[in-house]
């Protein structure tokens, strides 16, 4: 590739040649890298988030503190740490859903929903989600109604957002526990809906 070219390397290629150097050049170690990232994926992150919103479905007193303070409300579960010093948490319901973006970098609550995926960080994620939210939910695979509102929510560094989903129908016996694998970090951010067993 020549200097002022074009054509750019992919983001997953760039992250792999830059482990490779900096692992060859003894300045970190690939296991300790991999426990960072199985932690992330595995014992926080995702799992959280999707205990505060199991909660919150069957705990109607927890979910008003949850819309009313969520960082206080995540906070007493436990969940604290990076990009999660606050937290505003909305609520999607039949007639409004909510959507979260970050249009300046990729503010997101890391210890509430684990690692970002690369479509939250991703120029036109950001840019588009703002400017027609309807069709850009449509690509990801989320047709809503013309008549349901749609509000696109801002990260920053100062508020990260995150999106109590509607509980589906027919999981109105389920236990907090038996909720829990239902949620998606997708359904978290808004772009996707909880979908019944």
């Amino acid at each position: 590739m020549t200097t002022g070219s074009t054509e750019r390397i992919p983001p997953a290629l760039r992250t792999e040649a830059l482990e490779q150097l900096l692992t060859e050049r003894g300045l970190i170690d690939p296991d300790t890298m991999d426990r960072i990232i199985t932690t992330y994926e595995t014992n926080v992150g995702l799992l959280n988030g999707a205990k505060v919103v199991a909660k919150a479905w069957t705990d109607p007193e927890y979910r008003r503190w949850l819309l009313d303070d969520g960082t206080a409300a995540i906070k007493e579960l436990g969940y604290v740490g990076r990009q999660a010093e606050h937290i505003v948490v909305v609520e999607n319901t039949a007639t409004t859903h909510n959507v979260v973006v970050c249009t300046l970098c990729s503010c997101y609550p890391w210890s509430v929903l684990g690692l970002p995926p690369s479509w939250y960080k991703d120029p036109a994620y950001r840019a588009r989600m703002v400017r027609e939210p309807r069709r850009v939910l449509s690509e990801m695979g989320l047709d809503l109604a013309d008549d349901v509102r749609i509000t696109v929510h801002d990260s920053s560094s100062e508020v990260r957002w995150l999106v109590l989903p509607e509980r589906p129908a027919g999981t109105e016996g389920l236990t907090a526990e038996q909720l829990v694998p239902l949620v998606t970090r997708d359904a978290m951010v808004g772009v996707a809906k909880v979908k019944a067993p």
